[in-house]
């Protein structure tokens, strides 16, 4: 169905009397499992102090969104299958640039556009009080918070705003003597990013919320002047002196699963041994699972490690293991990494974070984008061995890097230091005083 704006216009008037108390809050959240679980762990803190919650999504998402006790409003699509058949996977194992993965992945989002049009063909949509929106450079949300009238709060799990200090991810660093580089790398990832997304934005914007177009190079200069909340720690990233005071850092947003029960399996495998390494590479999927889980294997037997093996999107551990090695679905990261040695993995925001937390050392092997910043981040504190880029990764490689990770005491020291620090921080009830702050 199309919206029209007279449309859009007759709902809100008819809405804005009876807006629903508590405030009600819709938060946009679009991308992998690492991004949309931080959401939905701060949409469930929302809802706890008060606030009624809506988390608009792929449609995969649902049983984690229901999970949490959040209403559910579905984009339809699935972040996997999106990622495995936009090409963006082979593009990943062939090694191409960012530049190449990008345009593969490009064309997926102009479903986003369609999606949300549909579901803004039901009157419930908009009653809500404000917007919080994950997506790169606020797209979708900001036009809709524009066109209600609302309050809009970005929410990031990845230091992505301008500053002077640091390149933007995925940029190299080496040549940051250069005069205005820095600089210059946001605005060549802004118009990376906005040739993808500006045909499908204005034409929402026009068609359906009856505004007009962006400018050409879009409405970036905006972005460090809208209130904004930084899911990760200043101790990880330090704040740059340029940035405005919109932007706050508030800590990891770490969930708690204190219902979960381990499964009997797993509580053995942990006692029979010394603390095992995980290996996870979380949402990024693979085309050959059986060679990567090889490598592992084989990275393991060359340090008499155990292991615990993470399916995730990689599908690892699919085969038969020894009995060094213990299979696993699923476990709540908040139960599980205390009781690591260490962690590999692919160096999504979210499971680094958990790293950083429990004071482990982390261990990267990224794939793309941030991953490759995080593993900077962690060999610069010195809380885990340098990255090791998926592309390049080998069994002899990965051994050299567990041993260092379960051997190298100043690196534990430093790594449980650091845990003690990120613990003290509470990240989601920093977030949630912040958002009522700014709309109570």
């Amino acid at each position: 169905m199309k919206i029209t704006p007279t449309t859009v216009l007759d709902f809100k008037q008819a809405l804005r009397e009876d807006l629903p108390v508590p405030k009600h809050l819709t938060i946009l959240a679009l991308g992998s499992h690492g991004d949309v679980f931080p959401n939905v762990v701060l949409g469930a803190a929302l809802q706890q102090a008060g606030f009624r919650v809506r988390l608009i999504t792929f449609a995969n998402f649902g049983p984690l969104v229901n999970q949490f006790g959040l209403d559910f409003a579905p984009v339809p699509g699935n972040a996997e299958v999106l990622l495995a058949s936009s090409g963006g996977l082979a593009l990943l194992e062939s090694g191409q640039n960012i530049l190449k993965q990008y345009r593969a992945l490009r064309q997926t989002f102009w479903q986003v556009a369609d999606g949300l049009t549909d579901l803004l063909s039901k009157p419930n949509i908009w009653q809500t009080d404000g917007i919080l929106n994950q997506l790169p450079a606020s797209l979708y949300g900001r036009s809709l918070a524009e066109r209600l009238q609302i309050p809009l709060i970005n929410v990031a799990v990845i230091p992505m705003l301008r500053t002077r200090l640091f390149p933007m991810v995925a940029f190299p660093g080496w040549p940051a003597f250069l005069p205005g580089y820095n600089a210059l790398t946001y605005l060549l990832a802004e118009q990376l990013v906005w040739s993808g997304f500006r045909q499908s934005v204005n034409r929402w914007r026009q068609e359906v919320l009856g505004l007009g177009k962006r400018p050409f190079l879009g409405a970036f200069s905006q972005l460090g002047h809208t209130p904004t909340l930084l899911g990760f720690s200043p101790h990880i990233v330090p704040r740059p002196s340029d940035w405005e005071s919109t932007i706050q850092f508030t800590g990891y947003w770490l969930p708690d699963e204190p219902d979960w029960t381990p499964p009997n399996g797993l509580v053995r495998f942990l006692e029979d041994g010394p603390p095992p390494i995980l290996v996870s590479f979380g949402s990024m999927a693979v085309r050959n699972p059986q060679r990567l889980t090889a490598l592992v294997l084989q990275a393991a037997q060359l340090t008499n490690q155990r292991l615990i093996l993470q399916s995730g999107w990689a599908g690892l551990g699919q085969q038969d293991l020894p009995p060094t090695v213990f299979a696993l679905d699923y476990a709540p990261y908040r139960w599980l990494f205390p009781r690591l040695a260490a962690v590999v993995h692919h160096g999504g925001s979210g499971t680094t974070g958990f790293g950083f937390w429990a004071g482990i050392p982390n261990i990267l092997t990224p794939f793309l984008f941030d991953q490759f910043y995080w593993g900077e981040r962690i060999q610069v504190l010195g809380v885990g061995p340098a990255p090791i880029p998926q592309k390049k990764l080998t069994a002899e490689k990965l051994a050299v890097a567990m041993t260092t990770a379960v051997s190298d005491q100043s690196m534990r020291q430093k790594a449980a230091a650091l845990g003690e620090k990120i613990r003290q921080e509470d990240g989601l009830a920093t977030a949630v005083a912040a958002i009522q702050q700014l709309l109570c």
